[in-house]
């Protein structure tokens, strides 16, 4: 079972990719862990990846399709994974079809957490960090004692840079111009699920473990 799992910004994807892990003992695969691995471990692959990145390039397709490759050859991949951010573009995605059909695999489903953008720009925008021992909070959430102090060291909460309300904005808006025509690219295959990301966390596993335990029961649209 091969899944792809998209998600904007503070959608909870990696909490529902953790659960789809857990549940069926499949491992993920995030494209820029294995990047910054590749990297760390000067591999062929690494190394070349590094030198376009200190040259202030984008690492090409072909270098990440290798890794891709390279990891869902493992003998842990055998029953599936779940692929987290990649592909993001339908030539990624004509590509990976492609990679995993030489290995005799396909895409399975392709679960798409949906969230209203008001709500996502609440939950970013809400975000605030002890920038000492950098626990985290939430001014609706998780709200400390105090307001705007950390309850375990007393330091002053701060707001990421790129948390803050035009920022957020920023990144759903390149999510989604991202994401869109993949979207439709999958639902044309036939293998699109759109679930509701607005949910707490136990209703949004028991939708996601429906389409994937029954084989389909979902929203296509």
């Amino acid at each position: 079972m091969n899944v792809v799992l998209f998600g904007p910004p503070g959608s909870g994807k990696g909490t529902q990719a953790q659960f789809v892990v857990e549940r069926y003992c499949i491992p993920q695969i995030s494209t820029g862990d294995m990047l910054r691995a590749a990297v760390k471990a000067k591999s062929p692959l690494g190394n070349m990846a590094k030198a376009i990145m200190d040259a202030g390039g984008l690492v090409s397709d072909e270098i990440v399709l290798g890794l891709v490759k390279d990891r869902v050859s493992q003998d842990d991949c055998a029953s599936g994974f779940v692929l987290d951010g990649f592909p993001r573009t339908i030539s990624q995605a004509d590509s990976l079809i492609t990679l995993l059909d030489g290995f005799s695999k396909k895409i399975d489903f392709v679960i798409s957490l949906d969230v209203d953008s008001q709500e996502l720009i609440s939950r970013l925008s809400g975000r605030r960090t002890c920038p000492v021992c950098g626990k985290g909070y939430h001014v609706i959430y998780n709200k400390p004692e105090r307001e705007g102090v950390c309850d375990s060291c007393g330091a002053l909460l701060v707001q990421r840079d790129d948390d803050t309300e035009n920022t957020v904005i920023n990144r759903l808006n390149v999510y989604e111009m991202q994401t869109a025509a993949l979207k439709s690219y999958f639902k044309d295959l036939g293998i699109l699920h759109c679930v509701s990301g607005s949910g707490s966390i136990s209703d949004i596993q028991t939708q996601i473990s429906s389409i994937i335990d029954i084989g389909g029961i979902g929203d296509h649209s």
